[in-house]
């Protein structure tokens, strides 16, 4: 059987993947440290300003499986370059936004952008790169994946200390203008050559589950874990998500077969990737919060700090090719997934009077650590599909991205606000009533609660619980990553088989 031809471009085009790839992850965390001047300047209550971050989220998780079939379907390409377009018009929108309001809903416009293009550059590359070559630039992929979420928020603290709050988002325009631009001569059309019909139900039933496991995923923090409408939420999921594997395995066409996840390469690769985001989003959550309300740093010193994550995923997730080539996917995850650990147990190691050394080399091991896991798993999860599937299979990769990620907030965020809690028991309860609940809650209430009474000792007692609860919200999610390694070093095969490293693309299926 002869070989199919080589793109010759497919470099070139891996550039403009990435573009579209960056400007995704530079959103997700870039708006975090804009929220007290959006809380200031549109006059946002605190409930608006949650809403305009997950506005985003929702919209983009709900909407993901849809995306990837309608890609395999009509066009990778084509969807790349209408998520564009949507994005770039999204964030236009809200770079003018005059009230809180208009802002969410520009947000959901952006989340409808997102979930086009995040699902397409992945199978693009799939669809473009040769198997040999594949690993090598799946590991680029992943790295900028993960770049563009750590440095999101020294991005929007040096644009907040240049411009106005508008500019974090016409910061996306040029990436989106040059991914088009470029996109058009550089990047290959590519879809399922079945065209196989639309699955509507389908589409239906996965935007219902997906958007309500989300939504309750992000309420429970504030609305308790058990409380009726967190409850609720997690129920409307289940069922929805219940009645779409019901659905998928009786349709003759399905946009996601779930016998998928009985092949160890895609479910074991999958949970690997989930708990890598839960680390990644979670760190950079407590660390934000950190490096700003206990070491003192502005916005813009504090994400200057967490930019050795980003090197470290530069510098993990190209070489885990190699790596994984060498030792294959199960040792080079699993390896990655306790260097994730051994990050996340320097954390404990942290105090209010840390220096940056030891945050930078925490965040360096950690970045390392992912961007090794990362790469290997996502080729594994994209290697298990068949080809004309790509869009689906890369859906699926950034649900579970996605999941995990918001995951890694709410519980990490819960453990974190529970132990500042506790501690705080004690020192609050000598104060007013008002006063006692304000500084209970958070540690920024206690520093307000501490100027206002000029009692220093009890803004330092607030720091120090808030590092001890940080420190058992780290030892947590240490001990998630050491699962999860286990879980990769059992459930993924040792070495991918021979027949299955390198077919012809239209021999691609589930191995």
């Amino acid at each position: 059987m002869s070989a199919e031809p080589v793109n010759p471009r497919r470099w070139s085009a891996l550039m403009v993947l990435c573009f579209s790839l960056l400007v995704i992850g530079l959103d997700n965390t870039i708006l975090n440290v804009a929220l007290p001047t959006l809380e200031r300047d549109l006059d946002a209550s605190s409930s608006q300003l949650q809403w305009i971050v997950d506005a985003y989220m929702l919209v983009f998780a709900g909407l993901l499986l849809t995306a990837g079939a309608l890609g395999d379907r009509f066009g990778r390409k084509r969807a790349l370059t209408f998520g564009l377009l949507v994005f770039g018009t999204g964030s236009a929108l809200a770079s003018i936004a005059s009230s809180a309001e208009t802002l969410i809903a520009t947000r959901a416009l952006m989340g409808v952008g997102g979930a086009f293009i995040m699902p397409s550059t992945l199978s693009i590359l799939t669809a473009t790169f040769p198997p040999h070559e594949r690993p090598k630039a799946i590991g680029i992929w992943a790295g900028v994946s993960g770049i563009g979420i750590a440095i999101g928020p020294v991005t929007g603290g040096w644009l907040l200390e240049h411009a106005d709050w508008g500019a974090i988002f016409l910061v996306n325009l040029p990436f989106v203008a040059f991914a088009l631009l470029a996109g058009r001569w550089l990047v290959p059309e590519s879809a399922d050559p079945a065209a196989p019909r639309l699955d509507l139900p389908g589409f239906g039933l996965s935007i219902v589950g997906l958007t309500a496991l989300v939504w309750a995923i992000i309420e429970a923090p504030s609305q308790g874990w058990t409380s009726p409408a967190t409850l609720a939420g997690f129920g409307i999921a289940m069922a929805a998500l219940g009645a779409f594997a019901t659905w998928e395995l009786r349709f003759s066409h399905p946009m996601l077969d779930f016998r998928l996840f009985r092949n160890p390469r895609f479910s074991g690769a999958s949970a690997a990737i989930t708990l890598i985001f839960f680390a990644l989003f979670g760190t950079i959550f407590l660390l934000t919060q950190f490096l700003q309300a206990v070491l003192g740093y502005s916005a813009l010193e504090a994400g200057l700090r967490t930019t050795p994550v980003a090197l470290g995923l530069i510098l993990g997730g190209p070489l885990s090719a190699k790596l994984s080539g060498r030792f294959g996917a199960r040792v080079v995850v699993a390896a990655g997934l306790l260097i994730v650990a051994v990050g996340l147990g320097l954390i404990t190691q942290f105090s209010t009077t840390s220096g940056s050394a030891l945050v930078g080399i925490s965040l360096l091991v950690l970045g390392f650590g992912m961007g090794t896991a990362m790469a290997p798993a996502t080729d594994s999860v994209m290697g298990s599909l068949p080809l004309a599937k790509a869009s689906v299979g890369s859906a699926v990769n950034d649900a579970t991205r996605t999941t995990g990620g918001a995951l890694g907030v709410a519980v990490l965020g819960s453990l974190l606000s529970s132990g500042y809690r506790a501690d705080m028991e004690e020192a609050v309860a000598g104060l007013p009533e008002g006063a006692a609940g304000l500084a209970g809650d958070s540690l920024g209430g206690a520093v307000a609660v501490a100027r206002r009474l000029d009692d220093p000792q009890l803004a330092e007692f607030a720091r120090e619980a808030f590092v001890s609860g940080m420190h058992v919200a780290a030892l947590v999610a240490a001990g998630v990553a050491v699962v999860g390694a286990l879980v990769a070093f059992l459930v993924l095969p040792a070495r991918e088989r021979k027949a299955a490293a390198m077919p012809a693309p239209e021999e691609l299926v589930p191995a």
